[in-house]
């Protein structure tokens, strides 16, 4: 059972899964949401809350440092399967993305839950700094086994145009007119009820059967070795209980719902990634309480 705190989120989800599958709203309504969520909405959610909420990276160093080492290890790690016996380059290529990306969705939802603004705050500058670093790692293993151009795909990702943009002005101390901050504030909170139905509309399994190692693999990165990781150097480095927790709670997170969306569109394996996203979601449900949990127990 997911804990009483994620309940709200994952209900969302769920709700999406079923208005998919029982009513008019199907799946050719879904894609067009998707694509909404992508390229608009959630772009927008992205910079408004990063250029509004006052990074101060000097002062959060360590916090900083932690979720930027817990992602590297995740690339890390899902680039070495590339050279398991067996591993399909296109599936790995598709799939890669799963053991590092998150689902920021989830991750701005929870972290005013878990620490009030400051949470929210902590959580802009992990998206700021994590964000286009997952999203050059993703791109990188389909640009190269689809033959697309690199550099190309980079500049024309909306997730990484709009949080550099943000960053880039939350760092020169501008701040947005209220019109204009009330405004993108409205768009961008549209994005996480449509994502996380999205997410739900989106649940499917059958494309694990492709590659169930490969999936297996990518998921424990995720879902295991992260939040351990997260786990040992929180503690390591003493920071606040606070920033603990939404550290391993970033962690944790499930995969990002927008990695099926990408690997569709740059010619990868999108019913694989669907499967991966769609497990990787249910195990967020238990992951991140007990992640949280085993923060609490090793206190």
């Amino acid at each position: 059972m997911p804990d009483p705190l994620l309940l709200p989120d994952f209900m969302l989800i769920v709700v999406g899964w079923a208005l998919c599958r029982f009513t008019p709203l199907n799946r050719s309504v879904w894609d067009g949401a998707e694509k909404l969520v992508y390229f608009l909405l959630f772009p927008v959610l992205l910079f408004s809350s990063i250029a509004r909420n006052p990074l101060q990276p000097g002062a959060m160093l360590q916090l900083a440092g932690s979720g930027v080492a817990v992602v590297a290890l995740g690339i890390v790690l899902a680039y070495a399967l590339r050279w398991a016996p067996g591993v399909d380059p296109r599936l790995h290529a598709s799939g890669a993305q799963v053991a590092f990306r998150f689902n920021s969705y989830v991750a701005l939802a929870l972290a005013e839950r878990l620490a009030g603004t400051a949470g929210v705050a902590w959580i802009a500058l992990l998206i700021a700094l994590c964000v286009p670093l997952c999203n050059i790692a993703a791109v990188w293993p389909l640009a190269r086994h689809g033959g697309h151009g690199y550099l190309r795909e980079l500049t024309r990702n909306p997730l990484i145009v709009s949080t550099l943009a943000g960053l880039v002005f939350n760092l020169l101390g501008l701040r947005l007119p209220e019109l204009a901050a009330t405004t993108l504030g409205r768009i961008g909170a549209a994005a996480l009820p449509i994502g996380l139905m999205a997410v739900g509309a989106g649940l499917t399994f059958g494309g694990l059967r492709a590659a169930p190692r490969l999936a297996a693999a990518l998921l424990a990165i995720r879902h295991a070795v992260l939040p351990l990781a997260a786990l040992l150097i929180v503690t390591l480095l003493a920071l606040p209980p606070a920033q603990q927790a939404v550290v391993v709670a970033f962690a944790a997170l499930p995969t990002a719902s927008s990695a099926y969306v990408l690997a569709a569109r740059m010619g990868g394996h999108g019913g694989f990634v669907a499967g991966l996203v769609t497990l990787s979601t249910l195990i967020g449900m238990a992951g991140l309480p007990l992640a949280l949990l085993a923060l609490q127990l090793s206190r």
